[in-house]
């Protein structure tokens, strides 16, 4: 028995290493698949290592060095290369410890929005009747109100942080996951193993865990990965408007914010984090788009 048990595993291996090597294989062969993960690598290396990067504290001020242009620009200086801000903060060191906060809603919101869609995509397609009946008025309701505007009313009644940010961002954008998951299941459900599982009297349960859940995996995770993109663009424009991520916590929609009165005379306030959040955005769509190739049976 565990001769044969070994020989079970050693097949299970062989078959992951080699699922792994054409993964790896298919993205070599993918321009816009390479050009985003090297994005996605670069930004979260940013992140994590943005105390070691920064050359300056991005929120202790200097008022000697008030809207100092990039280094390139006339009056210009290399200790500052992006310039600075109104209170002669460095932009760049900024624009990194923002790239912290972004990454960390971008991911969290998803994983709460994801894991509250999956779960009832799953349940109302499988157990139908009822069940579904009562789930899918609940998406309804959420589909007809706009997710932005209900997650404002939430952020003016609750002090906003980071937290708060990050459960109402996933409590409101968890209806994608749900109606997708379910059309999923609904056909999943009607295959033969899943039927073979109920005649033999499998428990729900199990049949949830091991039959449907590791099947919509792949819709999962490209779904998760575009929603990253959406979720950072959403927190910059509450951070834009007030509304997300409260001072002195930076956030590149809040450099947005602090830098629109000054677009005219320096334009460099409000430049780079919008350039920052364009290519953090593309990168992650360009992945999420060859993930969607790769893992789609249909293509």
């Amino acid at each position: 028995m565990s001769e044969a048990t070994s020989e079970v595993k050693k097949v299970k291996t062989y078959k992951r290493s080699g699922n792994v090597k054409l993964f790896l294989k298919l993205l070599a062969q993918s321009k816009t698949g390479m050009v985003g993960l090297f994005i996605l690598i670069s930004v979260t290396l940013i992140a994590i290592f943005a105390d070691f990067i920064t050359p300056y504290s991005p929120t202790e001020p200097q008022l000697s060095d008030i809207l100092v242009p990039p280094s390139w620009q006339e009056g210009g200086t290399s200790a500052y290369l992006l310039g600075t801000d109104n209170l002669g903060r460095d932009v760049f060191s900024r624009l990194i410890y923002g790239t912290r906060v972004s990454l960390i809603v971008g991911v969290l919101s998803v994983v709460v929005a994801g894991f509250i869609g999956l779960i009832i995509g799953v349940v109302s397609a499988y157990f139908g009747k009822w069940v579904d009946q009562i789930l899918m008025r609940i998406v309804d309701a959420f589909l007809s109100i706009p997710s932005i505007l209900f997650i404002m009313v939430i952020l003016t009644i609750f002090s906003p942080s980071l937290t708060v940010l990050i459960i109402v961002i996933g409590l409101t954008t968890w209806v994608n996951y749900a109606r997708i998951i379910r059309g999923e299941v609904l056909s999943l459900k009607e295959r033969e193993f899943v039927k073979a599982s109920q005649t033999i009297g499998t428990s729900h349960l199990t049949i949830i865990r091991k039959n449907l859940i590791p099947n919509v995996m792949s819709t999962f995770i490209v779904i998760s990965t575009l929603s990253v993109a959406t979720t950072i663009i959403l927190e910059a424009s509450l951070s834009f408007l007030g509304l997300g991520i409260q001072p002195p916590d930076i956030s590149w929609g809040g450099m947005l914010n602090d830098g629109r009165d000054y677009l005219a005379t320096h334009w460099w306030m409000g430049t780079f984090p919008g350039i920052a959040i364009t290519i953090t955005v593309l990168g992650i769509i360009f992945l999420g788009d060859w993930l969607r190739d790769v893992l789609d049976p249909r293509l």
